[in-house]
């Protein structure tokens, strides 16, 4: 299987490229971009954080504004009303705890005490929790999302009636760590371009010769 992923991986970045990180430097930022990320679009994610920083530039700023501020400056995000309490709840007790607005006292701790800490925050799962890890540490850890956990599906990386968190563990333990980075964002480009919920496009996908759903001539693989 492990072979078989880095065929995969590697045709994907054929196509897609080499994946460089872009993300913010600073891990709080990636929390928050994270939050901000959740159940919209990269585009809306990206338009809510800009709006954010631009109303708020310091966390102690964003403490001292009340939630229907914080929620005003995130709306082109969606869920605002729900995100602007839960972040500010995760300062308030980062600040209680560590004395500060900041994440970096995870660099210190291993990859589950820092899975663990991340999920005890107010709307981190276990998706949000590897992507802080991924994106603002640069550690190995691999987030599933829809299109991720669809697209493994269908290739059988996974079982087909796998939850995501399986999806995750599954994944997880047979990508070798350098290929995480890259692979984990081709995947999400693949299942958004190629690979879609609805009319998946089986007669464009570079991954033809390794599907089984199109193999076996599943409905909706053509």
């Amino acid at each position: 299987m492990i072979e078989r992923i880095k065929r995969i991986a590697a045709r994907l970045t054929e196509v897609y490229g080499e994946q460089q990180p872009k993300w913010p430097e600073d891990p709080l930022d990636v929390l928050v971009l994270t939050v901000l990320s959740q159940a919209t679009t990269d585009a809306n994610r990206d338009r809510a954080f800009q709006s954010f920083k631009e109303a708020f530039p310091t966390y102690d700023l964003v403490m001292a504004a009340s939630a229907e501020e914080i929620a005003r400056a995130i709306m082109s995000g969606g869920l605002a009303w729900q995100k602007a309490p839960r972040i500010k709840a995760i300062l308030a007790r980062l600040k209680e705890e560590r004395g500060d607005y900041s994440l970096g006292f995870l660099a210190s701790m291993d990859d589950e005490g820092a899975m663990d800490y991340l999920q005890s925050l107010p709307g981190i799962g276990p998706k949000s929790a590897a992507c802080i890890l991924l994106f603002a540490f640069g550690r190995p850890i691999f987030p599933v999302d829809t299109h991720i956990h669809r697209v493994a599906s269908r290739l059988e990386l996974v079982t087909d009636n796998a939850t995501p968190e399986k999806t995750q563990a599954k994944i997880q333990s047979l990508v070798p760590p350098e290929l995480v980075y890259s692979f984990h964002l081709n995947l999400i480009e693949h299942g958004r371009r190629v690979c879609k919920a609805q009319r998946p496009r089986c007669d464009e996908c570079c991954l033809f010769d390794e599907c089984p759903v199109h193999r076996d001539g599943a409905p909706g693989s053509s």
